[in-house]
């Protein structure tokens, strides 16, 4: 069975926010990462004023759900409208089941990222379905 969480992105302000949501509803994060901490990658350099922003954070909100997020670097989206920067997040079972999710839902949309390994470890795509929904597809974490 596949597991869906809200993924909030922000314009610069993420950990600021999830500090706040972390007084909310307690816990702390189960990872916070840095763009700044990411290696180099060919198309998808880190300006010096990305490498501060949250690249991924995540709360366990309850046993089954966890609040995700991240900034949107300089390059990533400009188009982020207040109130409407989510992104839903499906954390599957299998790479199988990672792939048949992902093809379906980019199928008539956009990929963003394709699904490959990533260096935290996770098998991870991105993709904007037909109707303009952002999706994160990823298998392990």
């Amino acid at each position: 069975m596949s597991v869906i969480n809200p993924y909030l992105t922000f314009t610069g302000n993420c950990e600021e926010a999830f500090n706040y949501y972390k007084s909310v509803f307690g816990g702390e994060f189960a990872s916070i990462q840095r763009f700044g901490e990411m290696p180099p990658q060919e198309g998808y350099p880190v300006s010096e004023s990305d490498k501060s922003k949250i690249m991924h954070v995540s709360l366990p909100i309850s046993k089954e759900t966890i609040l995700m997020g991240s900034d949107a670097g300089e390059k990533m989206n400009p188009s982020i409208i207040q109130g409407s920067n989510f992104t839903l997040s499906v954390n599957t079972e299998s790479k199988q089941e990672a792939d048949r999710i992902f093809n379906d839902l980019s199928k008539g949309g956009k990929v963003s990222m394709p699904m490959e390994n990533t260096f935290w470890g996770s098998y991870f795509g991105m993709c904007i379905d037909q109707f303009g929904i952002s999706w994160m597809v990823s298998f392990g974490e």
